[in-house]
């Protein structure tokens, strides 16, 4: 048994599940993450089935609501002596503009400004627990967006793809942004892209097939327990290697004013 704890949000399905299910098997214990406090129970009860003397715990909160992220926060403070990564794989694709229980459009909430809240959140648990990772599933998709600042929401004209890769890319701007925080603190940030996979995102979402789940798991594990990135950050992966972001993710008052408006939208009440 390996004495680590990692949180795999979004955990109950696709890359999320296999994710948590390798890593259980190797001998960590995992924090499985769900909206659905059923779901969460019945893939703990599966995973349990498959891995003799799995080490699993359940949490369950929807990621569209901050006060949900923060209860979950206050939730693993009480629960966990430690945490040594935070797997930020939940995410959400929507061919339709949908909003968030906070009023902001659904792709921003759940698949940026969630991980924002909940990693900021449980920082000082994993500088308790240093040395520890942060590791944010972006996507390759990320290199399509732009940002709107004046049209974040999508109130004026709404494109499903074009808020997803927005997403992606403001979350690429925060593991830079947190990367350079940290430095010196023991807790590396780093990004990646895990390949085309065959999710129910990819084949709802956008109608493709793509490579096996374990594939789509290999590279959050391998920044998530690999030695060979012990003392990475702020970077972004493609299988299993570090490679450039987009251009637009290297603009520093880009990423100044990106993180401004997230400081403005996570305040809490």
């Amino acid at each position: 048994m390996v004495n680590k704890t990692v949180l795999v949000t979004g955990s109950t399905d696709g890359i999320g599940k296999q994710t948590a299910y390798e890593l259980a098997r190797m001998g960590y214990r995992v924090i499985l993450h769900g909206r659905s406090p059923d779901r969460v129970r019945a893939v703990a009860e599966d995973l349990s089935n498959r891995i003799e003397n799995a080490s699993l715990e359940e949490i369950s909160a929807d990621l569209s609501s901050q006060k949900q992220v923060r209860r979950m926060v206050a939730e693993i403070y009480l629960r966990f002596p430690r945490l040594d990564v935070i797997i930020n794989n939940a995410g959400v694709f929507n061919t339709t503009r949908r909003t968030s229980q906070d009023g902001y459009e659904l792709s921003l909430a759940v698949n940026y400004l969630a991980p924002y809240v909940l990693t900021v959140g449980l920082l000082d648990l994993l500088k308790k627990s240093a040395p520890a990772r942060v590791v944010n599933v972006s996507s390759v998709a990320h290199k399509r967006g732009r940002i709107n600042f004046d049209d974040l929401h999508g109130e004026k004209e709404y494109d499903g793809y074009k808020a997803y890769a927005d997403s992606k890319l403001m979350l690429i701007y925060f593991t830079y942004d947190l990367a350079d925080q940290m430095q010196g603190s023991g807790i590396t940030v780093n990004a990646l892209h895990p390949g085309v996979i065959s999710t129910k995102m990819l084949t709802a979402g956008f109608n493709m097939t793509g490579d096996d789940l374990s594939v789509g798991a290999e590279t959050p594990i391998f920044l998530a327990v690999s030695q060979e990135v012990a003392e990475i950050s702020g970077k972004y992966f493609e299988r299993k290697q570090a490679v450039p972001s987009s251009r637009l993710s290297y603009d520093l008052a880009f990423r100044e004013q990106v993180m401004k408006v997230t400081k403005r939208l996570t305040k809490a009440d």
